[in-house]
């Protein structure tokens, strides 16, 4: 964990966290190597991000397969080479790819899939924009 990594907890804890739509984020390496940050006990395993990077990579594998994220299951209902949505009854994951990071945001039933959607991928265009 270097500097960047520090740089990622930030995300995770002002423009992730700090929007107020997810209990839990995590920003992971942009190749699927790993997390660079993440919330308190956010854990998300080597397969787990494995199979996100599947997701990413075929967007049939992923709406077949579904996506598992801190040890729960989520059925894909948005996939392509942006983003990744997944909803577990009214849990939801919101998935987004920028070319420095890969951002994963995980919202409760009290929150709507829309606006947390909408939250995380403010932040995927500003990444993806530059400065």
């Amino acid at each position: 964990m270097g500097a960047h990594s520090a740089v990622w907890q930030q995300y995770v804890d002002s423009s992730l966290m700090g929007s107020g739509q997810f209990d839990k984020a995590a920003i992971l390496s942009p190749d699927f190597s790993g997390v660079e940050a993440s919330s308190p006990g956010f854990t998300i395993s080597p397969q787990e991000i494995q199979g996100i990077g599947s997701a990413f990579g075929d967007s049939t594998w992923a709406m077949q397969n579904g996506v598992t994220i801190g040890g729960e299951k989520f059925l894909a209902i948005k996939a392509d080479d942006q983003s990744v949505y997944g909803k577990k009854g009214k849990e939801g994951v919101v998935i987004v790819r920028t070319p420095s990071c890969i951002m994963i945001g995980h919202h409760t039933e009290a929150v709507q899939t829309t606006n947390a959607a909408a939250a995380i991928e403010k932040v995927g265009d500003y990444l993806r924009g530059g400065k």
